[in-house]
């Protein structure tokens, strides 16, 4: 990483929930999250904590690196529906070389909606690209299973 990111530094940013970020629209194969309600889903509001840690990182990463989410434990206290405003602030609270831990917390306008901690890793993604690649090469072994063949 240039330009080290430090303990406190700090981000914020506002996402209106459009009506595809509800539940329903989270798996919408999915039978169960289809008959639920029109409120913002956690697994969208998890992205949007992830969303706003990448833009803190982003102008400390070199040429070629990237970060990727290896940890999430947040609560999802509150419903946000479709229009409303959500902020989220983020909150650098532990850098172990090339882990990153942030306090996240999301807010609606009215409520706080969820808070916790996340983890990312800064890698480069050349590296990455050849762990992915390897791992779908062995997936590939085989193609109607779509997973490696048993011995």
């Amino acid at each position: 990483m240039k330009d080290p990111l430090a303990v406190g530094d700090k981000a914020t940013f506002e996402y209106v929930v459009p009506a595809d970020k509800t539940v329903p629209h989270l798996y919408p194969e999915a039978h169960e999250f289809a008959v639920m309600p029109t409120v913002f889903a956690t697994g969208f509001m998890v992205g949007l904590m992830e969303w706003t840690c990448m833009k803190l990182l982003a102008p400390h990463l070199e040429e070629g690196e990237g970060s990727l989410g290896v940890h999430i434990d947040v609560s999802h206290i509150a419903a946000t529906v479709p229009g409303q405003t959500v902020t989220v602030d983020v909150e650098c609270e532990a850098i172990d070389e090339r882990k990153v831990t942030f306090r996240v917390k999301a807010h609606d306008g009215i409520e706080l909606i969820g808070e916790g901690h996340h983890k990312r890793a800064v890698v480069h993604w050349d590296w990455f690209e050849r762990v992915v690649n390897k791992k779908a090469k062995l997936a590939r072994l085989d193609p109607v299973r779509r997973r490696p063949a048993a011995n």
